[in-house]
């Protein structure tokens, strides 16, 4: 009897999902590492260095405290989206006019692409800083400024640094960068 290569292939699968599933099963259960913990004995390692390096580049960056809710966050970040998604319209709209020079056309679509990068990048950088151990925050790039707002009990320079550095991979060409803690409520 011979059998047809689907079905050969669907009991190849079935077979490996059936010896993973016995694994699984039987592996005796690990216990979890807390990365944070690892993670936090690393930088206070790297704290000392860093908070050098902070004060060496204060010109860059600034810490600020002021009081505000998670409402304010959201309301922040819809004027945000709200403005984008406006130019963004008049950017289509250049777009689809066959009246301007394909050059003009071109620089429309490559300003919606660069407002789309924004949006991913500072979506990014908001579950990373929240991932952090943050309640909540908000992350607003204009030009080569980045100002990021971030819930927290108490302003820290070091987090601040590291938020900074965050930015810094994330976002190439910045040269402002600016930390606002907010406290919780």
């Amino acid at each position: 009897m011979l059998l047809k290569k689907q079905t050969v292939w669907l009991l190849t699968m079935l077979s490996l999902v059936v010896v993973l599933s016995v694994y699984y099963v039987t592996t005796p259960e690990q216990p979890a590492t807390n990365m944070a913990e690892t993670e936090q004995k690393e930088d206070n390692k790297k704290e000392t260095d860093q908070a050098s390096k902070a004060k060496e580049d204060s010109g860059q960056a600034k810490v600020v405290v002021t009081p505000a809710n998670d409402e304010m966050f959201e309301a922040l970040r819809m004027e945000i989206t709200d403005d984008r998604n406006k130019l963004m319209e008049e950017l289509t709209v250049m777009m689809a006019n066959t009246e301007l020079s394909a050059e003009q056309r071109n620089e429309a679509h490559e300003k919606i692409k660069q407002l789309t990068e924004l949006n991913t990048k500072e979506g990014i950088l908001e579950t990373l800083i929240v991932s952090m151990g943050y309640d909540a925050a908000l992350v607003r790039a204009d030009g080569h400024d980045v100002r990021v707002t971030v819930k927290a009990d108490k302003p820290s320079a070091s987090a601040a640094n590291d938020i900074i550095q965050l930015v810094g991979k994330e976002i190439n060409g910045m040269q402002n960068v600016v930390v606002e803690f907010q406290p919780k409520k």
